[in-house]
């Protein structure tokens, strides 16, 4: 599968996955920091981040996007890294994450 496609619906099925306290996606939150797939798309490796350091759902959050990014069909391995650099602010929300939230 292309790189393209792949990255599609990583992040189709990113945008799946929810904070149980914020009703917007972690994908539009700005909660992923990097998405990276080897050549042949079958491995993926995603660096992400929460909202505050001390979530209470962390957890159910990263789990919640590890069983769903496994079930892609052709990945054979996913790896989901919990990273706190560079700190999230509200800032690295999409437009329509900040509109849901009455940030605008």
């Amino acid at each position: 599968m292309e790189q393209l496609q792949m990255q599609e619906r990583v992040i189709e099925m990113l945008r799946t996955v929810y904070d149980p306290e914020i009703p917007v996606n972690v994908y539009d939150l700005g909660l992923i920091y990097r998405i990276e797939l080897n050549d042949d798309c079958t491995e993926l490796a995603v660096d992400m981040t929460l909202t505050a350091p001390n979530c209470p759902a962390a957890d159910f959050i990263m789990e919640d996007v590890r069983q769903k990014l496994e079930t892609i069909s052709g990945l054979t391995r996913v790896d989901v890294n919990l990273v706190f650099e560079p700190e999230w602010d509200k800032d690295m929300m999409s437009e329509e994450a900040k509109l849901e939230l009455g940030f605008m």
